[in-house]
C-alpha cells in the first residue's frame, strides 16, 4: 500500500505548483487516466520504484473565515493526523514570516517526519536566503524551484528516504482476505451501514490496528462472508480541531480507499449525486479500486418505480462516465433492505478483480474483434496486434497487447478493446489496464 505525503504551508508559497510538479513531472511516473483529473489536489507518484500518494492540503480548504490562520491550522492538524510525512513549504523570496513560525511550532511537536522545502529559488541569487530557514528548528531546508524543477529530484529522493517503513508482514497477513471500504460524503449513511452489517458484535473477530497507514480492519465472518471492513482511525475519533466536515471526510476517504480492494460508495437517495460524490468516485478510480455504488435511504424516496430507479441509475453513470461498468444497489441501512445484497455484490466485484483469462481463449476471442475492427492506420502504417496475454500477479486485471507500433494505438481504440473485454468476460465493478507493447 502506498503512503501519504501532505504539503502544508501558508498561502502563496507555491504548494499547488509543487504538487503539480511532483505529480506530473515526467521522471516521476504518474498515471494520467482519462476522467480522473476533476479533483486537483490528490495525486500518485512513483519514484525509483517506491510509490506514494501526495495531497495538497491547502487546496481542500474552502470558505475558511480567517483565510490565513484558520486555514493553516486546519491543514496542519489534518496533515499531522493523517499523513505519513509532511512537506512544509516556505518562500525563499520572502524569508521567514510570523505564520511560518506558527506552523513550525506546531510541526516541531508532531512525531511525523518533516521536510522543510524552501521554494521559489528560481535563480542562484535566492540561494543566499535559504539558510535563514534553519531558525525554524526543522533541520536543513531543501532549496527548490517548483516552477522550473530545480532541486525537485533531490527532494523526491529525500521524501522516499524519510517515508516510514511499512509493516510488510501485516500487509501479507491481510492480503488473502478481501478488504472493503465504505466511503461517501458525510451523512450518506456510512456508520449506519457498518452498524447494519455488524449488528451484534458476537461474531466479529478483533479489530487490527493497521500500523501501515492508520487504518483499522474489522474482520467480518458470518452468514458465509469473510472479509475486512476498512475504517480509518480518523473516522472514529473526533478530530481535535473544529472540522470542515467535507474537507476531513475526503482526506480520510483517501486513507480508506488506498487500503481497500473494493469500495462501497454510499450515495444519499434524498440528495441525489453531488460534487463530493464525484470527487470520491474519482479517488476510487485514480487508485484503480473495485466499486459498488449503494444508493442509501431508498426507504425515504416516495417514487420507487422501475422508471425512477432507471433514471437515478442513468444519472449516476452519466456523472461517473467514462467508467460505467459497475453495480448500483438501492437499499436502506436503517431498514436493512438489500444490505446483504451490497456485501454479495462487493464479493463478486472482488472475484472479478482476480479473474484471469487463459491466453489461448483471450487470443481466440479478441483476435476476431480486432480483425472485425482493426486499429486505424497512421501515416499509411498499419498496426498489427499479434498476441494478447494477461499479467498473473497484477492487483488490477491487466491485459498486454503485443503489436508492431504500440505508440500509434490511441485512446478511442483502447476503449474499444476494453468494451470488447467487458462484453466477453465479467469485469463488472473493476477497472482494467490495457498496455500496448512492442513485439
Amino acid at each position: 500500500m502506498g503512503q501519504l505525503v501532505a504539503i502544508v504551508g501558508r498561502p502563496n508559497v507555491g504548494k499547488s505548483t509543487l504538487f503539480n510538479r511532483l505529480t506530473r513531472s515526467r521522471t516521476a511516473i504518474v498515471n494520467e487516466t482519462a476522467g480522473t483529473t476533476r479533483d486537483r489536489q490528490y495525486g500518485k507518484v512513483d519514484w525509483n520504484g517506491k510509490d506514494f500518494s501526495i495531497v495538497d492540503t491547502g487546496g481542500w480548504v474552502v470558505n475558511s473565515d480567517d483565510v490565513f490562520e484558520g486555514e493553516i491550522n486546519k491543514q496542519v492538524a489534518l496533515a499531522i493526523e493523517q499523513a505519513d510525512e509532511i512537506l512544509f513549504v516556505v518562500d525563499a523570496m520572502n524569508g521567514v514570516t510570523d505564520l511560518d513560525d506558527h506552523v513550525a511550532e506546531i510541526l516541531r511537536k508532531s512525531r511525523k517526519p518533516i521536510i522543510l522545502v524552501a521554494n521559489k529559488v528560481d535563480s542562484n541569487d535566492w540561494l543566499y536566503n535559504v539558510p535563514e530557514f534553519y531558525k525554524l528548528g526543522l533541520g536543513e531546508p531543501f532549496p527548490i524551484s517548483a516552477v522550473n524543477g530545480f532541486g525537485t529530484g533531490d527532494l523526491l529522493d529525500e521524501i522516499v528516504l524519510k517515508l516510514p517503513k511499512t509493516d510488510e508482514d501485516e500487509a501479507d497477513y491481510l492480503d488473502n482476505i478481501p478488504k472493503f471500504a465504505i466511503v461517501g460524503r458525510p451523512n450518506a449513511g456510512k456508520s449506519s451501514i457498518i452498524n447494519a452489517f455488524i449488528g451484534e458484535d458476537r461474531h466479529i473477530v478483533t479489530d487490527i490496528a493497521g500500523t501501515t497507514r492508520d487504518s483499522i480492519y474489522t474482520r467480518y465472518n458470518k452468514f458465509g462472508f469473510d472479509f475486512y471492513l476498512v475504517d480509518t482511525a480518523g473516522i472514529r475519533k473526533k478530530a481535535k480541531v473544529t472540522e470542515d466536515i467535507e474537507y476531513y471526510s475526503v482526506i480520510r476517504s483517501i486513507r480508506a480507499i488506498e487500503a481497500a480492494d473494493v469500495c462501497i460508495l454510499m450515495i444519499d437517495a434524498t440528495r441525489g449525486i453531488e460534487a463530493q460524490d464525484v470527487s470520491i468516485f474519482s479517488l476510487i478510480q485514480k487508485n484503480k479500486k473495485g466499486l459498488v455504488v449503494c444508493v442509501n435511504k431508498w426507504d425515504l424516496v416516495e417514487d420507487k418505480s422501475q422508471v425512477a430507479i432507471k433514471t437515478f441509475e442513468n444519472a449516476i453513470r452519466e456523472r461517473f462516465a467514462p467508467f460505467v461498468d459497475f453495480p448500483i444497489i438501492f437499499g436502506s441501512a436503517l431498514t436493512k433492505q438489500r444490505i446483504f445484497k451490497v456485501l454479495e455484490t462487493a464479493v463478486d466485484v472482488y472475484q472479478n478483480r482476480k479473474r484471469i483469462i487463459p491466453t489461448n481463449e483471450l487470443n481466440r476471442v479478441l483476435q476476431e474483434d480486432i480483425t472485425a475492427y482493426p486499429p486505424p492506420a497512421n501515416k499509411g502504417k498499419y498496426v498489427k496486434i499479434k498476441y494478447i496475454t494477461m499479467l498473473k500477479e497484477a492487483a488490477v486485471p491487466t491485459f498486454i497487447f503485443f503489436c508492431n507500433l504500440p505508440q500509434w494505438v490511441k485512446e478511442p481504440y483502447r476503449r474499444y478493446l476494453e468494451n470488447k473485454i467487458r462484453e466477453h468476460w465479467d469485469y463488472t465493478g473493476t477497472p482494467i489496464n490495457i498496455f500496448m507493447r512492442e513485439k
